[in-house]
């Protein structure tokens, strides 16, 4: 009976619906269930994710609340602290009294603690302040012998690791607390330093403004409405505001130097491997060109300090692949005139006229001070950019990366850039193409964001890196330079232009293609004059000229830098560089303000 019935039903459903009708129906059915189950399950990621950064929001808001609590109390217990005093001595100075026992590390820890809080409500630069330094401060305070920067507070970066502590590297989803200290964080404590406060970063710390879903956008101390740079952002605008005396950032395209140009501070990218980077968690590993950690701070004799203090036999014993380089405090000293070549645009894309007077400004200084300066050109750096560091940063056309957004919000920042990550690759290429005659840069780019087609093309990329900085190397020598003074970006960009105008970081990024250590010094200001030029700044290299115009408009007035550059391994000549233009540029603005 029930075999009879099945048929009649069977012969029912033919009659009323064909059988090809039945299938599309099932198939629409299925495709429509399937969209709505793929909707559902985003939008309960999403708020999962929503309801996480809620919690490490108030995670960190709480942070601060028991930072002001601490600093009340001590406050409370103690009498007048000389908080002005106490801010304006220089990091030696600083290090010099703290020894000495003329000034307590209380006093200078809960001021900087103070000076980060008031500051980082104006500009949010802290991500997170770090209870502990309490508890390491009273450890400091029975220790017979005192480290090379003993009791001096220290910010650190959000990914370099602190144990019992995120590091998030802008992203809401990585949540893992920290097992142990990073190396440096271990070394800064036994040289007597107190990591204080972890500081602000950009999603994926790949781009050079600020801002991420978790904890937001941190702005210029200078100008609110200006970045601070980045990925270092919070480290920029915490040191350039007064709320750290010294901190570490990492770069691997220019994330320490940039910030340390928009916010007018000094910073130095090592040679990879001169500090360990044990435990300084990263969102993705690159093969070709690979991440540094440096230091961060007001002037180049506090990085010269720091880097002699943590460059040192416990650094070495904690990673063995550390080479065990002292710092040469004999090369920093030297007063050795200097063969120093110089250039003023690399070429690929012009920068505003007052990063080039900086260069010209400071080349004469150097050259009236006795150092032989000489005109240097670094070659092809079109080439660099979109077939050495492009190509190795998206071997793999951008996959890694875009993963890494599809589970998060993207922040809005980063929403173009994400955006042309996305595009498939035969679509990259085909634009390319067909925009190579009217916009050759931007068809460079897009090829390069395609990546390498296999492993094979992947070791071929590598070795066309290594190939170009044998040849860098071989144009350095010819040229018989110790050192190269070159310009940066800057001065800092209006709020949303840096995912704008990747190709501007071009004068950064060929330092971390060479692997060559470089650093930035503060030299002037932007001036009327400057501006006035900057009207006149018309497309001259590519199609980001008129991007890059309207990114620095208004600046009068903002810190103005330039690069110093050296070659491996040559840190201490690189910042014996950056200390000669620091110490000239300070005498020319005490005889103008004379």
């Amino acid at each position: 009976m029930l075999q009879g019935a099945s048929t009649t039903i069977q012969e029912w459903l033919n009659q009323s619906w064909p059988q090809d009708k039945i299938h599309l129906h099932v198939v629409v059915a299925l495709t429509c269930g399937s969209f709505a189950a793929y909707l559902v399950l985003k939008w309960l990621g999403q708020k999962k994710l929503k309801k996480q950064i809620e919690e490490t929001r108030r995670e960190r808001d709480r942070g601060l609340v028991q930072m002001e609590k601490s600093v009340q109390a001590f406050k409370r217990q103690s009498s007048r602290v000389p908080t002005d005093d106490i801010l304006s001595l220089p990091l030696v100075e600083l290090v010099k009294r703290l020894k000495e026992d003329t000034l307590s590390p209380d006093i200078v820890l809960y001021t900087y603690m103070e000076k980060a809080l008031m500051l980082t409500r104006e500009v949010n630069c802290v991500r997170h302040f770090i209870p502990e330094c309490e508890l390491h401060l009273q450890e400091l305070k029975k220790q017979e012998e005192k480290g090379a920067l003993y009791g001096v507070p220290v910010s650190i970066k959000d990914h370099i690791g602190y144990k019992g502590h995120l590091s998030t590297c802008g992203f809401s989803y990585f949540l893992d607390v920290e097992e142990e200290d990073s190396v440096l964080v271990k070394v800064l404590k036994k040289q007597g330093a107190n990591p204080f406060v972890f500081t602000n970063v950009p999603q994926s710390l790949f781009n050079y403004d600020c801002s991420n879903p978790v904890f937001g956008q941190t702005v210029n101390p200078f100008d609110h409405k200006r970045s601070p740079g980045g990925s270092s952002g919070g480290e920029g605008a915490l040191i350039a505001g007064g709320g750290s005396i010294l901190g570490f950032g990492s770069d691997v395209g220019g994330s320490i130097r940039l910030p340390s140009s928009f916010c007018g501070s000094c910073g130095l990218k090592p040679t990879v491997g001169r500090l360990s980077t044990s435990g300084v968690k990263e969102p993705f590993h690159f093969l070709s060109i690979t991440g540094t950690i440096g230091p961060m701070a007001r002037d180049v004799d506090s990085l010269a300090l720091a880097m002699k203090a943590v460059l040192c036999d416990y650094m070495f014993q904690l990673d063995p692949s550390v080479p065990p380089m002292p710092f040469n405090e004999e090369i920093y000293r030297s007063s050795a005139p200097l063969r120093i070549g110089y250039y003023d645009s690399d070429g690929y894309i012009m920068l505003p006229p007052c990063m080039r007077r900086a260069v010209h400004k400071t080349r004469k200084l150097l050259q009236e001070a006795g150092h032989t300066l000489v005109p240097f050109s670094p070659p092809s750096v079109d080439y660099v950019m979109d077939e050495l560091y492009l190509k190795s940063i998206f071997a793999d056309g951008g996959s890694a990366l875009t993963a890494l957004f599809e589970r998060d919000i993207v922040d809005p920042g980063l929403k173009f850039q994400v955006k042309i990550l996305k595009i498939p690759t035969l679509v990259k290429k085909a634009l390319a193409k067909i925009i190579k005659f009217w916009l050759p840069q931007v068809a460079g780019q897009l090829n390069a964001m395609c990546g390498v087609r296999n492993v094979k093309e992947l070791w071929e990329n590598h070795d066309k890196l290594m190939v170009y900085r044998k040849k860098f190397i071989e144009h350095w020598r010819k040229n018989k330079l110790d050192v190269v003074l070159c310009p940066v970006l800057g001065p800092a960009f209006i709020l949303g232009y840096p995912s704008k105008i990747l190709a501007a970081i071009s004068y950064t990024m060929l330092y971390n293609t060479l692997d060559f250590p470089a650093g930035v010094v503060p030299v002037a200001t932007v001036t009327e004059v400057d501006e006035e030029e900057m009207e006149q700044y018309g497309k001259r290299y590519n199609i980001w000229d008129q991007i890059l115009k309207k990114a620095v408009k208004g600046a009068v007035g903002l810190p103005v830098a330039v690069q110093c550059v050296a070659l491996p391994w040559q840190e201490e000549l690189c910042l014996r560089l950056m200390k000669e233009v620091e110490m000239l540029s300070n005498k020319e603005q005490q005889k103008k303000v004379i």
